[in-house]
């Protein structure tokens, strides 16, 4: 009954990891008889440690918004026509790169998944308790459009500077007007101050000048364009995701060749 009692209070305290562990050896007296009174105290605040740090973990992963949020590094498929550079993105998995400040460019064809790739890196940042957000640039530019009519810009600029990790995926999928590429700007400046931006895009850095503030004269120089590239380019880690075939068709492939296989049988 009194062992009962302190697995109820444990429980009450918001305890849970220690209130599992000490019913665990409770009803598995055996395994811990020859444990000193430390060892087994020592085993509680370890299993309460292990609890908090998977809720803290769950709960980064939520916070993210990831669009794939069981994206996983070991998942990643390293197909030969794709040409990805394992060692590189393993070292990325580490992230070291946030650590120290970088950004991750990955470039490819729609459907080449790049999206995912960027997904499984979120969540390998999340695992080490770092706070991530995903977002797609146009819901991106929306949520600032917003903010200027509510006049709440600062209050998103903050929210934004507290992740260690962004994730802007469709990367200048149309070209952006003077105000969008100033919007854009700000909110570049402020997340890659002491964190780390991803971004998941079609084209080329090279290319980029020429889609922000794009409603300028061609022989008309952008200051918010290069600002934007300033930012981004010059310490960057680039991935280019290449495939014949996208992986979205690769896996209907192998799934309805399966389908054909056992209908043919």
């Amino acid at each position: 009954m009194i062992n009962q009692e302190t697995i109820k209070t444990l429980r009450v305290l918001r305890l849970p990891g220690m209130a599992r562990e000490l019913e665990s050896q409770l009803e598995n007296p055996q395994y811990y008889r020859e444990l000193s009174f430390e060892e087994r105290i020592s085993l509680l605040v370890d299993a309460e440690s292990a609890a908090r740090r998977t809720n803290t973990i769950n709960r980064r992963i939520k916070d993210a918004r990831l669009s794939e949020s069981t994206a996983s590094i070991e998942a990643i498929e390293y197909y030969e026509d794709r040409e990805l550079d394992k060692g590189l993105i393993l070292r990325l998995a580490t992230c070291s790169f946030i650590r120290e400040n970088h950004h991750v460019i990955l470039k490819g064809a729609t459907g080449a998944g790049k999206s995912y790739i960027a997904n499984a890196l979120g969540i390998a940042a999340c695992r080490k308790l770092y706070k991530v957000r995903y977002v797609r640039l146009p819901d991106l530019l929306t949520e600032f459009a917003v903010a200027k009519t509510l006049n709440t810009t600062n209050k998103v600029k903050t929210a934004y500077a507290k992740f260690d990790l962004l994730i802007i995926d469709e990367w200048l999928m149309r070209p952006l007007d003077e105000s969008e590429a100033y919007d854009l700007l700000e909110i570049i400046e402020v997340c890659s101050k002491k964190g780390s931006i991803i971004v998941c895009t079609q084209y080329d850095t090279d290319d980029w000048y020429y889609r922000i503030d794009c409603n300028r004269s061609e022989d008309e120089e952008s200051a918010v364009a290069e600002g934007i590239l300033d930012r981004l380019i010059h310490n960057k880690y680039s991935i280019h995701v290449k495939g014949r075939i996208s992986m979205r068709k690769r896996h209907a492939f192998f799934g309805s060749s399966e389908s054909e296989v056992s209908h043919n049988e």
